[in-house]
């Protein structure tokens, strides 16, 4: 559906979702990103929840938890497209105002999802977009709203064609794995006097959907919740109780932000422009700018927070980024992070240790790598940690790791939403 830096593939969930849970078990992603480990786990007739405190990452994990019937979603882009064929004039007269004028000065634009007032448009949108297109993104950026569940849809679909280097994407002006720099376009825009050529947003969204729903949806709805992975354990049982669901994960998959790698407001500033958050501040609200010592205790809180949510003989599943330098500076405890981790972080909570894996990344699938060597900061080796509340638990991993696993599923060609 939408890029997202710092995740791993769908077939890793699926190998610990196949040995260790049921149909009908609850699978926990407290760091749920783009949502892969739940999806995953409805799929495959699981019941997934996904938790984030990044509300673009949740609105992309509520978007493929609980997605719209195919109807709903074509009823919902007509309805667009009638009110854009009637008020079109005035919008397109705006796109090329602020494109005309972003040498200048930004010009005023609605804010998103039909909240009153207005706001700045950022000099750095208008010289991404073609005037047209920016009009176009204008309109439906104002309509959508975000807490319905097929406008939801629409929004992260439209994020996921916002920029990129083919025909599909709304700009080439940047790739699609995550947004560069504002002051990068502007210097590309003007050492290259690049121009967008225009797209249809309807047009482009509707392929995209179309993309989305080539396989049909999962046969089990998830959950989304956004908060902050601390207390993710209390919420889950909340909400498992409220639905009458078996109280407890079975099993934990799940990534914790990589040790100083990624800002995600930052790098994804113009996919958060268009849903209406503010990059700053929810670089501000994840607070992942931990040295080793902060994020450590970080860890041990999520991981004392996570037990109210777990099932007696739950598996916790945690894929650890080695990071070997920090801004350019060797690391001291970057590398064998995962063991750190347990050590300082998982042993002191009472979590038993199974075993720790390690999964070389190849450089060609890991997102990060495009920070290249000079950055010295991207993970050249995630080792998985797993480990259980009990001894029941870590009995259970062990035997489950020799099991084998269905390679049939996923698909051949993964799912599409994922």
């Amino acid at each position: 559906m939408c890029s997202y830096l710092a995740m791993f593939p769908a077939g890793l969930a699926h190998a610990f979702i196949a040995r260790y849970t049921r149909p009908g078990d609850v699978v926990l992603d407290p760091f749920s990103g783009r949502g892969t480990t739940p999806l995953q786990a409805c799929a495959e007739g699981r019941m997934g929840i996904g938790n984030d405190l990044n509300p673009f990452a949740h609105l992309l994990t509520a978007a493929k938890l609980d997605p719209p019937a195919w109807a709903e979603l074509v009823a919902r882009l007509a309805v667009l497209r009638v009110r854009w064929s009637t008020e079109s004039a005035v919008w397109l007269a705006l796109g090329r105002e602020a494109v005309e004028s972003a040498d200048l000065q930004s010009v005023r634009v609605p804010t998103a999802g039909g909240r009153d007032g207005d706001a700045p448009l950022p000099v750095e949108v208008a010289l991404a977009f073609h005037p047209d297109t920016l009009g176009q993104l204008l309109f439906v950026r104002r309509a959508l709203d975000l807490d319905e569940r097929t406008d939801r849809f629409l929004g992260a679909a439209l994020s996921g064609i916002l920029h990129g280097k083919s025909q599909s994407y709304l700009t080439e002006v940047m790739p699609n794995t995550f947004s560069m720099a504002p002051r990068y376009v502007r210097d590309f825009v003007a050492r290259t006097r690049f121009h967008s050529p225009q797209r249809d947003v309807f047009a482009c969204l509707e392929m995209k959907l179309r993309r989305l729903y080539r396989q049909g949806l999962p046969p089990v709805r998830g959950i989304a919740l956004l908060g902050d992975a601390r207390d993710a354990g209390v919420r889950t049982l909340e909400t498992l109780r409220r639905r009458s669901l078996p109280e407890g994960a079975r099993l934990v998959v799940t990534s914790p932000p990589y040790l100083r790698v990624v800002r995600y407001g930052y790098y994804n500033w113009l996919r958060l422009w268009l849903l209406g958050f503010d990059p700053g501040a929810v670089d501000a609200a994840l607070d992942d700018d931990h040295r080793l010592d902060g994020y450590l205790a970080f860890l041990r809180d999520v991981f004392a927070g996570l037990r109210p949510g777990l099932a007696d003989d739950a598996v916790v599943v945690a894929v650890i980024g080695d990071v070997e330098f920090d801004r350019g500076r060797r690391m001291n405890g970057g590398v064998g992070l995962a063991e750190t981790v347990w050590e300082a972080a998982a042993a002191p909570e009472g979590y038993r240790l199974a075993g720790v894996a390690r999964d070389d990344v190849a450089a060609h699938r890991k997102m990060t790598k495009i920070w290249g060597d000079e950055a010295g900061r991207a993970t050249k080796t995630d080792r998985i940690l797993v480990m259980a509340t009990s001894e029941a638990g870590r009995r259970r991993a062990l035997v489950g790791s020799a099991l084998p696993v269905d390679w049939t599923w996923p698909p051949r060609r993964p799912l599409r939403v994922v």
